[in-house]
């Protein structure tokens, strides 16, 4: 594999560390709200079991899926660093620009 020469790679950068910084404010604030569900002391007969249940999964959902999005962009920052950004991970062949602008943190052309 070589390396693409034809990436703003600091650009690129930049994207995905501001989204990792995007993403890095949801997550605690979901961690924040899942902290304090049952803090204020007993719940309120009017509030519901239920939906305090399924807003719990959701949340849990939601704080899974941004974790695994900090991975993938963790992932894609590793690659710029050791030059392997931009390049498919199946085919070795480069993903294009257009993709890579869609989707940073990109790791195979479509279609693979």
């Amino acid at each position: 594999m070589n390396a693409r020469n034809d990436l703003d790679l600091t650009s690129f950068e930049a994207i995905l560390l501001s989204e990792k910084t995007k993403i890095d404010k949801n997550i605690e604030l979901i961690k924040v709200e899942l902290n304090s569900i049952g803090m204020d002391g007993e719940l309120d007969e009017i509030i519901d079991m239920a939906e305090i249940e399924i807003e719990n999964s959701t949340d849990h959902t939601l704080l899974e899926k941004l974790e695994a999005e900090v991975e993938e962009i963790n992932a894609a920052l590793n690659r710029i660093a050791l030059g392997t950004y931009g390049i498919c991970e199946k085919t070795g062949k480069p993903i294009p620009v257009e993709r890579l602008k869609v989707y940073p943190s990109a790791r195979t052309v479509v279609n693979v």
